[in-house]
């Protein structure tokens, strides 16, 4: 049988304190990249919004932006399952073809 340790980790410490903190730039850079990331997820999701919203409403889409591929489905992970059999190895963005493209609460 496995022993399970509980370790109390005090509020607002590092769970890995042996990990380097962040510089401000490395900050700016993956910030950038997530913005830019989302851009283009965006672009392609308001350019195939429209034909598919008719008969998908709230339906989850998932869109791979290098290749411009995504998939549909009403189920989330049937949709990131078939995504991810295309595009094992790319990063993916999740969105929902409703009025905003969230997939749940802000």
């Amino acid at each position: 049988m496995i022993q399970k340790t509980r370790i109390k980790v005090p509020l607002g410490s590092k769970i890995n304190p042996s990990r380097p903190p962040l510089s401000p730039g490395e900050i700016a850079r993956r910030k950038a990249e997530g913005e830019a990331f989302a851009q283009r997820c965006r672009a392609i999701f308001d350019q195939v919004y429209p034909e598919l919203v008719k008969e998908h409403y709230d339906w989850f889409i998932h869109i791979e932006p290098d290749s411009g591929d995504y998939c549909i489905d009403p189920d989330e992970e049937v949709c990131f399952q078939k995504i991810c059999q295309k595009h094992p190895n790319s990063r993916i963005m999740a969105m929902r073809l409703n009025e905003t493209g969230t997939c749940g609460r802000i």
